[in-house]
């Protein structure tokens, strides 16, 4: 046995994997072919569906609108405002002497008229007090006679030089002392005359009175700020509102030419006028804070549906326009170009136009210029429309629809103040729109 090691034979790395099997020729035409039909399947898809949505530029159906033409009638000239309503007089009736209150003779919330009975305070005071003044005025009448007689004796005595010219001159400035004081004692019965009418008290104006401010069996004063009763009239009563700077020049106008500007008044809610009246007085100031000057306006209120300290909407009636070019308000529009409005041509297509306004009711608007009597525009359906765009005026409303409509309607905002229908100038209806846009094509 050999004592030589034997050397162990190094360790082989394992073999590489194997690659796949090369595809073969028919395999991969196959899948090329798979993804060129999809390719033009979804090409085909996107070209159908951008065909199918893409809007034709030309042959659009024309818009069906409503259009009116522009006529000449009159336009009043109105300001409106936010009023109050704001009684001629509001008394708060204190008592001007004091006392306990013995009686209350008025109802809360009853008309009285002026002098009439309201509540009485305790007179016997004052009684005593009249009576201890007419005692004085006794006494100081008694002392008066009797200086008087002295005076007529130390006259005659005085011609004889039988008394000296002292006593004489005292005498004659002793009667004048009492004269004075009888004065005087006369002026206190009066007062106290004046203060038993005091403990009556009555209504110093005529109108309603408010609940009851003191009771029976209280002790008032003069200094009292609380009153016994608050009367306020009713009838006639005023409106009080305001209007902005840049219209008192035209109001101002008016009422130097000796004009009585009318007033109409209308509810909070400007759903129903309650009462007209007529512009009586101006504010001598303007108010720096807002710019607007406050008007008062007198108001008959014979069925006192006026309330005193009420909001109410005013309307003034400054002038009246006449002979000028009106339009339905809705077919004025606002935008980028100003103020304009869709006037239809002869082919039945419109144009847009731009007008300059001037006032309106609510219901129609005047067209100061832009616009002449007889053209016709579009008042609804505007919003489909654009520069060019063909039209159809629509035709006439059943008329059964449309008395339905009417009768089942609730009150429109062109009653409420600023909306009054101009005389003379009268919506055009669908009919009459229809008959006009055939006569412009």
């Amino acid at each position: 046995m050999s004592d030589v090691p034997q050397t162990q034979p190094a360790p082989q790395p394992p073999p590489p994997p194997s690659a796949p099997p090369p595809l073969s020729p028919k395999r991969r035409g196959r899948g090329t072919l798979i993804l060129v039909i999809v390719a033009i399947v979804l090409i085909a898809l996107v070209i159908v569906h951008v065909l199918r949505n893409k809007k034709p530029e030309h042959g659009a159906a024309p818009q069906v609108v409503t259009v009116a033409a522009a006529t000449l009638g009159p336009m009043p000239v109105t300001l409106s405002a936010l009023g109050t309503v704001t009684p001629i007089a509001t008394i708060t009736v204190l008592p001007q002497i004091s006392g306990y209150l013995t009686e209350v003779g008025y109802k809360e919330g009853q008309d009285v008229v002026k002098g009439q009975f309201l509540a009485q305070i305790d007179p016997r005071q004052y009684e005593i007090s009249k009576e201890q003044a007419l005692a004085q005025l006794a006494k100081d009448q008694a002392l008066l006679a009797q200086a008087r007689a002295d005076l007529a004796r130390y006259t005659q005595l005085k011609e004889k030089q039988s008394i000296a010219e002292q006593t004489y001159t005292d005498q004659k400035f002793l009667v004048m002392q009492y004269e004075a004081a009888v004065q005087a004692d006369k002026a206190n019965v009066r007062l106290f005359e004046l203060d038993l009418i005091y403990c009556r008290i009555t209504a110093p104006v005529s109108g309603r009175v408010g609940l009851r401010l003191v009771d029976p069996g209280n002790y008032v004063t003069s200094t009292s700020s609380t009153g016994i009763a608050v009367i306020t009239t009713m009838k006639p009563t005023t409106v009080q509102f305001a209007i902005p700077q840049t219209a008192l020049g035209s109001v101002l106008e008016r009422v130097n030419a000796g004009a009585k500007l009318p007033v109409s008044v209308y509810s909070s809610d400007n759903t129903r006028q309650i009462a007209t009246g007529t512009l009586f007085a101006l504010s001598n100031q303007m108010a720096t804070a807002t710019g607007t000057v406050t008007l008062r306006a007198s108001v008959p209120n014979d069925d006192e549906a006026l309330f005193p300290n009420e909001f109410v909407n005013v309307k003034l009636l400054v002038d009246t326009l006449r002979n000028a070019v009106l339009v339905p308000t809705p077919a004025v529009q606002t935008g980028a170009p100003g103020d304009y409005v869709y006037l239809v041509n002869a082919d039945n297509t419109v144009s847009v136009h731009k007008v300059t306004l001037g006032p309106s009711d609510g219901r129609y608007t005047v067209i100061a210029a832009g616009l002449q009597a007889g053209q016709h525009v579009v008042t609804d359906g505007l919003d489909r429309l654009n520069d060019g765009a063909k039209i159809q005026p629509a035709g006439p409303r059943p008329a059964t629809h449309a008395g339905a409509a009417g009768a089942g309607s609730a009150p429109h905002h062109d009653n409420a103040p600023g909306t009054a229908s101009a005389p003379g100038a009268t919506a055009p209806n669908a009919s009459d729109a229809s008959a006009a846009a055939s006569q412009a094509g």
